[in-house]
């Protein structure tokens, strides 16, 4: 995890801030469309405010040395603060829309990273102006990162649910159909996995058809949502979805070893887990009874019975199939084989 307050002080970040300042004028109707002007808050060095709109802060120089602003203190008059890439110091401050363009442009710069942005729904028309001002800024689409857009939240009026203004007034100012446990998480009334599992669950169900995702739910949707999770005993277990025709040797019980290459997630696993495999809404549930790991796949065959992999293809067959799915540099990872038993029958979603 990382604040905005960590963020700001890498160098990377406020590199990149400094290089957005070299366009400015290409990309302020994009940052600010009712008004072109960008604001850049930088803290009085006495008190620590800064004006909210920064009216009367002022870009004054730019150079390879870093940026230099004057600003106005309402209690100690003029200031001048300096910005560099080297030092954390003082508190960038950005309007909303030019700090999500200056951290995309920051994440975009890593090739070695697959980054995805998570936003609420209502940021769908905010993000059209962000990508204005990269296309103004000329970024390659590859240094565009994803974007996820989640559903809004609603109160009963329709409105967004606004929790820092809830938080400010207090739980006395709760509309009707918000629960407290919307806003603390403490007041669930079940246990804290009881909490976890509803919310994993109400998710998935949002997660069974995509449209879902481009609508708005009110609290008292939510709320249903979350207390009408089945009673049925929760199976904690690993992931992993599989193609047909290895599910279906799983769940017929003829296939009792699982190749995975042996990345963190399957690093996690040890005798005795279980794993859940998934196919095309059915699942199926498994246990671990050993867990052995190889350098290679070739390796992993001088050991592992052929036939409890894939009783239908021969090593060199399967081989050919496992290279198709796992590239030179996944294997590269090394291999993992996972000797499994069947926990309970398959179960249709």
């Amino acid at each position: 995890m990382e604040t905005y307050t960590d963020q700001q002080a890498t160098p990377g970040f406020r590199a990149e801030f400094l290089r957005t300042l070299e366009r400015l004028e290409d990309i302020r109707w994009w940052m600010a469309p009712s008004h072109g002007v960008i604001h850049i808050r930088v803290p009085c060095p006495y008190c620590g405010w800064a004006e909210k709109r920064a009216d009367r802060t002022k870009l004054a120089h730019l150079d390879e040395d870093g940026a230099t602003f004057t600003a106005v203190c309402f209690d100690h008059g003029t200031y001048e603060v300096h910005i560099d890439p080297e030092d954390d110091q003082p508190y960038l401050d950005l309007a909303t829309l030019y700090r999500n363009l200056v951290k995309e442009r920051t994440v975009g710069r890593d090739g070695q990273t697959l980054h995805v942005m998570m936003k609420g729904g209502d940021w769908a028309f905010g993000c059209q102006l962000v990508d204005g001002a990269l296309g103004a800024l000329n970024t390659p689409p590859a240094h565009i990162p994803i974007r996820i857009f989640t559903p809004q939240v609603l109160a009963p009026t329709g409105a967004k649910l606004s929790k820092s203004l809830l938080r400010e007034q207090g739980k006395g100012a709760l509309p009707a159909d918000v629960e407290p446990w919307m806003l603390d998480t403490t007041a669930w009334p079940g246990s804290i996995d009881n909490y976890v599992d509803s919310l994993v669950w109400m998710v998935s169900e949002l997660l069974t058809d995509p449209k879902h995702f481009f609508r708005s739910f009110t609290v008292k949707e939510l709320g249903r949502l979350m207390t009408q999770r089945p009673a049925e005993p929760v199976v904690r277990a690993h992931e992993m979805g599989i193609y047909k025709r290895y599910f279906d040797l799983i769940a017929a019980g003829r296939k009792t070893t699982e190749i995975r290459v042996n990345d963190s997630s399957r690093r996690k696993i040890k005798e005795g887990s279980l794993i859940r495999f998934r196919c095309q809404g059915d699942e199926v549930v498994t246990r671990v009874t050993r867990v052995t790991r190889y350098d290679t796949f070739d390796e992993m065959f001088d050991h592992e019975e052929v036939a409890s992999v894939n009783p239908l293809a021969t090593r060199d067959e399967q081989l050919a199939n496992i290279r198709q799915i796992y590239p030179p540099e996944r294997e590269a990872l090394g291999v993992v084989a996972l000797g499994i038993e069947l926990v309970d029958p398959p179960r249709t979603a």
